[in-house]
């Protein structure tokens, strides 16, 4: 199971409250290190949903872009600012910025 090479999704931008440095979460490691060491409360449904969500898609049993929702949806209940990170590789000739908080 190679968390980090076959597991990246869309790279999402944290800003948690309180910290200087904004967090860029790329695969299911980073989120998963993300969930378990560095979130601000782990007593949320959708913190609940997504730690789980991360589980089944590390082990391939949803995508990692299924998880990146319950991921995202988990990060508006922790009241952080999330951001969808475009890449040259992914830009179209309008590129856009999609912010939830």
């Amino acid at each position: 199971m190679d968390w980090d090479a076959t597991s990246a999704f869309t790279p999402v931008g944290l800003a948690l409250r309180g910290q200087p440095v904004h967090r860029i979460v790329r695969t299911l490691g980073d989120a998963a290190y993300m969930l378990l060491k560095d979130w601000p409360s782990d007593d949320g449904e959708e913190y609940v949903t997504a730690v789980k969500a991360c589980v089944d898609a590390i082990s391939g049993q949803i995508a990692p872009e299924q998880f990146r929702d319950a991921f995202l949806r988990a990060a508006d209940e922790a009241g952080i600012a999330a951001i969808t990170i475009v890449t040259k590789t992914t830009m179209k000739t309008d590129s856009q910025l999609h912010i939830s908080a």
